[in-house]
């Protein structure tokens, strides 16, 4: 209302005389403009390095520590500190800036992500949405791109978790959607091999293919396409005539069992298949191999 003086503790209303000031020097020839450029951040240097010492010299003393935390409380102490690097963003706000860097690619592919949970000090659960819900990729996907991100913005966070990755999306017709890779080595420019008509891969089936002198299996399950060596992670024999039942591959040498989808071992879970990005354009069906 006119006539009305802001509260002294509105951020806005502080931070609002400078950003007028600052749009009348925008009118300003240059060299005065550079000079109060300067100034200000002379100032602003000033005033930085005296925070940068209060904090240093209060943060160690146990009851100065607390009342300086609950000093940031105060969205003016808050935001002049954020304002100058003295303090992060809430955790929260760096997730979403994390996840806000990779969403251009996964939206590329129809797929989304979120997050579910935050769960003090150092994990949170993600979801995986639309294409990449369901997607036996996902895991690359988190590794490749997710993982990378938030880990950049967050790095308290140790441990990410993908939740309610359950069976894949369906389409308005009510067949399943297919989904084939990760939407970040989707955009991978480099070393893709044809590896044959995707309409010669049998359903719940693996399929053993050579690309570049290497023996591959191709397994097709309820929309999904997974690559891998063909090669137990037990003793290196063979897989393709093992037995395939309800997505689960059995080594015909020694029985050790995997999941097709993800390449995860049932018998010993600290190991697993050699997974591979595999994807599909037109009726054709290319491999990234991996080394």
């Amino acid at each position: 209302m006119l006539g009305q003086t802001a509260p002294v503790d509105d951020l806005d209303a502080l931070i609002a005389p400078i950003t007028r000031l600052e749009a009348i020097a925008g009118g300003w020839d240059e060299s005065h403009a550079l000079t109060l450029q300067a100034l200000k951040a002379a100032i602003e240097d000033l005033h930085k390095e005296a925070l940068r010492r209060l904090i240093r010299g209060l943060k160690d003393d146990p009851v100065a520590g607390l009342r300086l935390r609950e000093a940031l409380a105060d969205p003016v102490v808050y935001g002049v500190l954020r304002f100058h690097g003295l303090v992060k963003a809430p955790l929260a706000e760096r997730l979403e800036q994390a996840l806000a860097d990779v969403r251009p690619a996964l939206k590329s592919h129809g797929g989304d992500v979120e997050v579910v949970a935050i769960k003090a000090p150092d994990s949170i659960e993600l979801r995986m949405l639309g294409s990449c819900h369901g997607c036996p990729a996902s895991h690359q996907t988190l590794a490749e791109g997710i993982e990378q991100a938030i880990r950049a913005r967050c790095p308290e966070i140790v441990h990410i978790r993908e939740v309610n990755r359950g069976a894949p999306e369906q389409r308005a017709d009510g067949a399943s959607m297919l989904h084939f890779i990760s939407p970040f080595a989707l955009h991978a420019g480099a070393g893709w091999v044809d590896a044959g008509a995707a309409r010669d891969l049998v359903e719940g089936a693996v399929t053993e293919r050579k690309i570049k002198g290497r023996s591959v299996l191709l397994a097709r399950r309820a929309g999904h396409l997974s690559c891998f060596d063909n090669s137990c992670a037990h003793l290196g024999l063979p897989l393709a005539a093992g037995a395939v039942d309800d997505g689960v591959i059995t080594c015909p040498y020694h029985g050790f069992q995997y999941l097709l989808e993800s390449g995860e071992c049932l018998t010993a879970p600290s190991v697993q298949l050699k997974l591979h990005a595999v994807r599909v354009l037109g009726s054709r069906v290319e491999v990234r191999l991996e080394e």
